[in-house]
């Protein structure tokens, strides 16, 4: 999973600015889809989203816990490294967290066996400890040591884990966490001296640092493969949320064309991110794919692929029929919805999304306006109606906003974005 990563900026989406190579072998690997969506514009709650296979509005996680809050992910929802860890398997976590700091909130007590990384939103990418956002840590959250920049770290201990699990002959579900290339802007020399034709410090620092995750990719694959597991293998890539090129403190240099809109917002830059899925003992290699997926259907296909207990309360869809060649077409019709705060608002039914982002917004058809500049509301009266109407009755079910995730957000709005720990 990459951090803020923008739509257009990898070379399978277009991209010819600077070169992704790993990224684009891993989208020709499989199944890259057009229409693959998060649960929420920013990173704690579509990661609360993803772990725990239900929309986050569910249980109230809309804000982001910082390094000395005290709240987390609610300790009542199943999460998948717990379902999968229960089916034999053995978990790690290598990167970022973001689901709460405290202890009983830690990735060791949400499923995972191993961790290493940071708990909190962010972290410098050359320093152990960092003043703003606390250290690095390990296991139940003993300090760690950094012995090189964070986005090499991470790959190197994922390689290392899936090599220690092959040799074993065990099964293994690892997320590796990147947080690349959320803020702060740092890299290598040697990535800035490969984008410096890029214009403008921002956009060419971010430029550095994909390309370093894209290098670090390649270690993560190059180990599956001389593991002898890459076949048998399932593999995502995705974004947490889409590129953050609103002005404040996470303002990356991202692009997210054709896509309007950027992180912490409803518009499709904000949900709709590169996803990718390779099975290559399964999945023929090159497709295209443009049934409409989430982030909330890793959960539901991952227990059914790992014969592990699918709790019943999850709201993904089971994809592994899809994985094995068999076809879905319900999914190309299917139902999402948002909620970010009290202030945007969305639903995508087929083709159609309604949506409304503090005040603008509309009815939009994807396949003709992507860029969600051609609003139908006049024209398709009953349609948004039925999808506003869609989105109050799934919303009612849905608990209010909670004083602190209140307080943040009357600080986030004024520049639509979240503070930097995000």
């Amino acid at each position: 999973m990459a951090d803020d990563l923008g739509y257009a900026d990898i070379g399978a989406h277009g991209n010819v600015e600077f070169p992704t190579p790993n990224l684009d072998r891993l989208a020709g690997m499989g199944m890259r889809f057009t229409q693959g969506y998060v649960t929420g514009p920013v990173c704690g709650p579509s990661r609360a989203g993803l772990i725990t296979g239900r929309n986050q509005e569910r249980f109230g996680f809309e804000g982001h816990p910082g390094p000395k809050d005290t709240w987390g992910l609610p300790l009542d929802e199943d999460t998948l490294p717990a379902s999968l860890k229960a089916a034999g398997y053995r978990t790690a976590l290598f990167g970022k967290w973001h689901l709460g700091s405290e202890p009983g909130y830690r990735p060791l007590d949400r499923g995972f066996d191993e961790f290493y990384g940071f708990l909190s939103g962010m972290h410098d990418y050359f320093k152990q400890d960092d003043p703003n956002w606390g250290l690095i840590v390990e296991g139940e959250g003993s300090p760690a040591e950094l012995p090189q920049y964070l986005t090499f770290e991470l790959a190197d201990r994922t390689a290392a884990f899936i090599r220690r699990q092959a040799q074993e002959d065990s099964p293994f579900f690892v997320w590796l966490s990147f947080n690349a290339p959320h803020t702060p802007m740092q890299a290598p020399r040697r990535y800035l001296d490969k984008a410096q034709h890029i214009e403008g410090k921002l956009r060419s620092t971010y430029a550095a640092m994909v390309m370093a995750m894209d290098d670090a990719i390649a270690t993560v694959i190059n180990a599956l493969e001389e593991s002898g597991v890459l076949d048998d293998t399932v593999i995502v890539f995705m974004s947490d949320n889409g590129g953050a090129m609103l002005d404040g403190g996470a303002r990356n240099g991202a692009r997210n064309d054709p896509l309007r809109g950027s992180k912490a917002q409803l518009w499709e830059g904000g949900v709709r991110v590169p996803f990718f899925i390779i099975w290559p003992e399964q999945i023929p290699a090159g497709q295209v794919r443009d049934e409409i997926v989430s982030s909330l259907d890793l959960y539901p296909t991952f227990t059914a692929l790992a014969n592990a207990t699918t709790p019943d309360k999850l709201e993904g869809v089971d994809l592994s029929a899809l994985l094995q060649g068999e076809p879905m077409p319900e999914l190309f019709q299917r139902e999402l919805h948002w909620r970010f705060y009290g202030t945007q608002k969305a639903v995508r039914r087929g083709d159609l999304k309604w949506v409304r982002v503090s005040g603008d917004g509309g009815l939009y058809g994807m396949s003709k306006s992507v860029r969600e500049d051609e609003d139908l509301s006049e024209t398709h009266g009953p349609e948004a109606e039925a999808l506003e109407e869609s989105w109050v009755d799934w919303n009612s079910v849905n608990p209010k906003i909670k004083l602190h995730q209140q307080q943040m957000l009357e600080s986030e709005s004024r520049t639509g974005q979240s503070k930097g720990s995000d």
